[in-house]
C-alpha cells in the first residue's frame, strides 16, 4: 500500500523512491523529535541514574531480593486530556501496564497526578483512571488532584515487579527481532492510536487482556528472550531504533514482514502506537517458541528483521532499501552504551 505522497512522480516522469519518501516523512515526524528531547534530559540527569540502573529503558529496574522493583511513569499532552478525557485516563494504566510487560514484569499499582479546570473535567478523566484500573486489576493507591488549574493534564506512574528482566540493553547481533501486535482493534481517531482495549472494558474479556500481557514475563522467565520494548509513540521504526540504540546495535528490517491490519496503509501504521504491540529480540532457535506464546493468545507475532553489528537501521520494501538512521552519526536518545 503506497499513500499520495508516496507515488508522487520526478519532473522526468520517473517514479519517486517510495521507500526514501517514507522513511524521510516518518524521520520528521512530531513522535521522533519527541524521543530525541530525550538526550537533553539525559545530558543532564547522565546516562546513569544511579549503580546498576541505566535511563532509556521502559522501567527503572530496581534489584530487590530475588528480582527486581519496576519504576515508570507517562505524560499526556493537554490537547490529548482535553479532546478525550475519559480515554487520556485509561491510557495511563494501559501504557503504563505495558512498560511494565516489556520489561518482564507485573503491574503492583499506580498513582496520578492531575490537574482540571472543573470537577466535571476531572470526573471524566478519573472515570477513565478507575475503568482502566479495573479492566487491568490494578489499583489506584493515591497521588495529586488539582480542580482549580488553567490546564487539564494527567501523569500516571506505575510500580511493578519482575523476576528476570527484558530490557533495551541486551540485543545481540545475530539475534531475529521480532514484533507481537494485537490486530484486533480500531483506530482511535484523531490521534494515532491503534486501540485493541477499551472495547473490552467492563466486558468479561478485560480477563483477556490480563492474561495476553503475561506472554511477556513467561518469556523472560523461561529465557527466551533477554530484550524487548513495547511499540511507543515513535512506532515500529522508532522503537526499533531506540532499543538498537540502548543496546550498541544495528538492525535491519523489512516492512512487509511486519504484522499489519489489511486496511491500514504502511505510511500510517508506521506511525501507530498501538495498544499491545512489542518488540523483543531472541536466538534464532528460540524465535518460534517466541512467537507460538503471542498466537496462542491470538496475537500476530512475525520475525521482521535481523540485529547487526551496523548501529544503523536499514530498511527493506519491496525491491528497495534505504538506511533509515545511522546511530553511529546520529544518536537518538543518547542512551548508547
Amino acid at each position: 500500500m503506497v499513500t499520495a505522497s508516496a507515488a508522487t512522480h520526478t519532473a522526468g516522469g520517473v517514479m519517486a523512491d517510495k521507500l526514501g519518501t517514507l522513511l524521510h516523512t516518518l524521520r520528521q515526524g512530531r513522535a521522533l523529535a519527541a524521543k530525541q528531547d530525550i538526550s537533553e534530559a539525559v545530558a543532564v540527569l547522565g546516562a546513569d541514574a544511579c549503580e546498576g540502573i541505566r535511563l532509556g529503558d521502559d522501567c527503572a529496574a530496581i534489584p530487590d531480593g530475588d528480582g527486581y522493583l519496576l519504576l515508570a511513569s507517562e505524560g499526556f499532552q493537554d490537547s490529548f486530556v482535553r479532546s478525550m478525557p475519559w480515554f487520556a485516563g485509561y491510557c495511563g494504566v494501559m501504557v503504563n501496564v505495558s512498560d511494565i510487560a516489556a520489561m518482564g514484569g507485573r503491574p503492583v499499582a499506580v498513582v496520578d497526578a492531575l490537574w482540571s479546570e472543573t470537577s466535571e473535567a476531572a470526573s471524566s478523566i478519573l472515570t477513565g483512571l478507575h475503568d482502566g484500573a479495573r479492566t487491568y486489576g490494578v489499583p489506584v493507591v493515591g497521588g495529586h488532584t488539582n480542580m482549580r488549574s488553567t490546564h487539564n493534564s494527567l501523569s500516571v506512574a506505575i510500580l511493578g515487579r519482575a523476576r528476570h528482566l527484558l530490557t533495551s540493553f541486551d540485543a545481540r547481533p545475530g539475534e531475529v527481532l521480532i514484533a507481537a501486535i494485537d490486530l484486533r482493534g480500531r483506530w482511535h481517531d484523531p490521534h494515532p492510536f491503534w486501540d485493541s482495549s477499551s472495547a473490552l472494558c467492563e466486558t468479561d474479556d478485560a480477563q483477556r487482556l490480563r492474561a495476553d500481557l503475561e506472554v511477556l514475563p513467561g518469556i523472560a522467565e523461561d529465557g527466551l528472550s533477554h530484550a524487548a520494548k513495547d511499540i511507543s509513540m515513535a512506532g515500529v521504526l522508532g522503537t526499533a531504533l531506540m532499543l538498537a540504540e540502548c543496546s550498541g546495535v544495528g538492525m535491519t528490517i523489512t516492512l512487509e514482514d511486519i504484522p499489519r491490519p489489511e486496511e491500514a496503509p504502511m505510511e500510517r501504521w508506521l506511525s501507530a502506537f498501538p495498544s499491545y504491540g512489542y518488540l523483543l529480540t531472541g536466538r534464532p532457535e528460540n524465535a518460534e517458541a517466541i512467537m507460538e506464546r503471542f498466537k496462542g493468545r491470538g496475537i500476530v507475532a512475525a520475525v521482521i528483521g535481523q540485529v547487526t553489528d551496523t548501529r544503523r537501521l536499514d530498511v527493506l520494501w519491496e525491491s528497495e532499501q534505504e538506511t533509515f538512521w545511522d546511530l553511529s552519526r546520529t544518536p537518538l536518545m543518547g542512551c548508547a552504551p
